[in-house]
């Protein structure tokens, strides 16, 4: 039965380049799981964009001395060919900063502030006197009050991972060096949280059977702990979207960039639907009880995403269908969270300001795209934080990739190509063996053992499991050994290498939501003309506020997680090699450029 799958992933915030733990923290992993089910035939749609809005970026163009649209849209245009050249399909990857985003975010606003969930106060918030404003919290930093840590937000401590009150914050100042700083009032809207605490505890537990451990202790666990308190959702800022308010008092605020971000998970489908030219296709995966929403993202933001982001679907109720598109009709919850840890890089955190990272499209220069989604895949930090190791990355790479899974496809095409004039044995399947029955019987069990893995999103098991397989086919050619017994048993050899490349035309698509290209490219050489995949591309789209590129997706369709038929006699394409093998002196030269 077809299932409506969304793939939500993280919106990266415009201010800094992707690096790859970006990358394998939720971006990978959500297009893993995307292409798996499109292969299996489901009504998929992925959607992201570009965090454009809030401190973040100001802050960027403050540094760089241009204007703020200026520098979201390099950034956001880096993002595009980031994902371009990783293979990340967005059946849409846009930006917050779009009219369409804007509308559905203030609809939001208005849902919530009519049934009653909005509430206005005043607060202290950090003033400069020098620069006659007041500072968003990412302008503010010092010493976290309850981890003691130095490099604390005024809004939150990245350290211990708590949200902060801002007045709490021990020795502010200002990272814009505007001055002393003092506490002045400032009045923003509250979304009331604990009304919807009870209905964000239940939701919780209705998903702790798939949710992980990690997700759920962050989210119920700190629930339990601390209860939801009242959290404001505008903020004192030049650049964002409008407080739907008529009052004048109101224009030099805007909604809050942790409140409306999240909302591009809605707003993205709705956008995608109007470029399609099917304005209400994004009810299938909204407004439709049974469809499936996966949020990729980082541990860092599990609180934002299991507890305020439903608490916000929970408090719209029908209302923002009937403000938005004229009719009542529930919005559908997150059916999964799966969340990742960090990836480190050679024993230490991360860091773009020391240039301690690997940079998504530097590495492009370098290296094919399979073999990083590979190492990113195998070493995905899923339960716990991972680190990226030079030394493993090239081992990984020669002694699985190369050796195993790119070693046993090409010797076997390119042995048949050769002995069997570029075409596939032509066996009665009738006569095949035992032992050929059972390696097939094998790689089919495979299907449904690698789908389980996805499907739970445990994609380094899924990975592991697909290698076992090839480790399977590469056990059963030596034992029956076609290179010498194509001499004297043709016969014999035929049966064995029909067997293998129907196990390797299977294993082509298990392998092929991990290594989509060298799947893709396999695909070719057993002479098949409709791919596996489709095609990315980008668009221009404009509207209100100007233009902003947009990366889509054309999809083929059809179910094709499903075990090779291969035909005896199948006319095969010239192979060639998968993938490449890595000197060892890349180790080095890569360590070498860390920090500089």
């Amino acid at each position: 039965m077809t299932e409506n799958i969304l793939i939500a992933i993280a919106w990266p915030y415009s201010n800094a380049e992707i690096h790859v733990g970006n990358i394998t923290g939720s971006h990978l992993p959500g297009d893993i799981v995307a292409r798996y089910h499109r292969l299996k035939g489901n009504n998929v749609l992925v959607v992201s964009g570009t965090d454009s809005h809030g401190t973040p970026v100001v802050i960027a163009a403050d540094k760089e001395g241009k204007p703020v649209e200026e520098v979201y849209k390099k950034y956001h245009n880096s993002f595009i060919e980031v994902f371009k050249g990783y293979g990340i399909t967005y059946d849409l990857f846009t930006t917050t900063h779009s009219e369409n985003h804007f509308k559905v975010s203030q609809a939001v606003f208005l849902a919530l502030q009519k049934n009653g969930f909005l509430f206005k106060e005043f607060s202290k918030q950090w003033f400069s006197p020098s620069a006659n404003k007041f500072l968003p919290d990412r302008y503010v930093e010092g010493t976290c009050y309850i981890c003691g840590f130095e490099g604390a937000r005024s809004d939150q401590c990245d350290n211990c991972g708590n949200v902060l009150e801002p007045e709490k914050l021990k020795n502010p100042r200002a990272k814009t060096g505007d001055g002393a700083l003092e506490l002045r009032d400032t009045e923003h809207f509250y979304l009331d949280l604990s009304k919807l605490e009870p209905d964000v505890k239940n939701f919780l537990k209705e998903r702790a059977e798939h949710f992980r451990d990690t997700v759920l202790g962050e989210s119920l666990g700190k629930i339990e702990a601390e209860g939801l308190k009242p959290r404001p959702i505008t903020r004192d800022l030049d650049w964002g979207i409008p407080v739907p308010v008529n009052d004048s008092a109101w224009d030099t605020k805007k909604l809050y960039v942790w409140f409306e971000a999240v909302i591009g998970y809605l707003s993205a489908p709705i956008e995608w639907s109007q470029l399609s030219n099917n304005k209400e296709a994004w009810r299938d995966w909204w407004t439709n009880p049974k469809a499936k929403q996966y949020h990729f993202i980082g541990k860092d933001n599990i609180f934002f995403h299991t507890s305020l982001w439903p608490a916000e679907l929970m408090g719209v109720n029908e209302q923002f269908t009937e403000i938005f598109a004229g009719d009542k009709t529930k919005l559908t919850l997150p059916y999964d969270v799966p969340a990742n840890q960090f990836m480190n890089l050679e024993g230490q955190k991360i860091s773009g300001s020391r240039n301690w990272a690997v940079w998504g499209l530097d590495a492009l220069t370098r290296y094919d795209p399979d073999a990083l989604r590979y190492y990113l895949t195998a070493n995905m930090p899923e339960n716990k934080d991972s680190d990226w190791d030079w030394a493993e990355f090239v081992a990984r790479n020669n002694n699985e990739l190369v050796a195993n899974w790119g070693n046993l496809a090409n010797r076997v095409l390119s042995f048949c190509y050769k002995n069997w004039d570029g075409h596939v044995p032509d066996v009665d399947l009738k006569t095949l063996r035992g032992s050929d029955l059972d390696l097939l019987a094998v790689i089919e069990n495979g299907f449904l053992t690698v789908g389980k893995e996805i499907e739970a999103v445990n994609l380094r098991s899924a990975l592991s499991e697909a290698l076992k397989l090839a480790t399977n086919v590469n056990q059963y050619l030596d034992v029956n050994a076609p290179w010498s017994a194509v001499k004297t048993d043709k016969e014999g050899a035929s049966k064995t290498i029909y067997t293998a490349l129907k196990a390797i035309d299977s294993l082509k698509v298990i392998f092929s939501p991990f290594l989509p290209f060298t799947s893709e490219k396999l695909h070719g050489f057993f002479g098949y003309e409709t791919p596996l995949f489709g095609e990315q591309f980008t668009e221009e789209v404009s509207d209100s506020l100007g233009t902003h590129t947009v990366l889509r997706y054309k999809g083929i369709e059809g179910i094709q997680w499903k075990p090779s038929d291969l035909k005896p006699g199948f006319k095969l394409n010239q192979p060639a090699p998968l993938f490449k093998k890595l000197d060892e002196s890349v180790i080095e030269e890569e360590r070498a450029r860390l920090g500089k």
